[in-house]
């Protein structure tokens, strides 16, 4: 695995997003999402699953409720799959090539998570991949107005480090992350074609 080389930016600060950038959530999301479903309607299809990352759990569920011509009680979907998802974190691996970035700066820049993700989710995630530590802050979508690819998680991941939108460099693995670093007048990496060459 080769390591991803910053040698090319200027950033006074790195934010990382967490669901499939630091963390291989998206196999026990999916697992979570769609045993919820099953206990309430149809099991959620798995490559209908993989085409929505990045949007967030309403986002999700609501589109799934459309598309399929179902009714489901949504809030009692969310939680089941949140303890669902919360009760297996320990299968969650860490994206290894993007793990060792914060581990290679951690405590000499700041670092930050910034998440669609809720939470109680995003923590649990953290800890199980034994990352937690190298983040302060960590901003999810229940802090902020919007979500991703609005620029509002990214903004006040940048506000609590006190460190300019311009000098920070992002990481992401979704087109709305990527769009919302855009907006937020930062940088970014795509981390999905560096993952898939490691």
């Amino acid at each position: 695995m080769s390591p991803i080389d910053l040698s090319s930016h200027r950033f006074d600060a790195l934010i990382f997003d967490c669901d499939g950038t630091l963390a291989q959530t998206a196999p026990v999301h999916y697992a979570a999402f769609s045993a919820a479903t099953a206990a309430f309607g149809p099991p959620m299809p798995e490559a209908w699953y993989y085409a929505r990352l990045g949007i967030s759990r309403r986002e999700l569920l609501e589109e799934f409720q459309a598309e399929f011509g179902v009714t489901l009680d949504l809030e009692a979907v969310a939680e089941h799959s949140t303890r669902l998802y919360r009760g297996n974190v320990g299968a969650v691996r860490e994206v290894a090539i993007v793990a060792a970035v914060a581990r290679r700066y951690a405590g000499r820049v700041p670092m930050a998570v910034a998440s669609g993700g809720q939470r109680p989710l995003v923590e649990a995630t953290l800890a199980a991949i034994g990352l937690r530590s190298l983040f302060d802050p960590v901003v999810t979508v229940e802090e902020v107005a919007e979500g991703k690819p609005a620029p509002a998680l990214f903004l006040e991941a940048a506000r609590r480090m006190g460190v300019a939108p311009a000098g920070c460099l992002v990481f992401e693995d979704s087109d709305e992350g990527l769009e919302a670093a855009r907006r937020g007048g930062m940088a970014a990496i795509d981390v999905r074609p560096l993952i898939a060459a490691a």
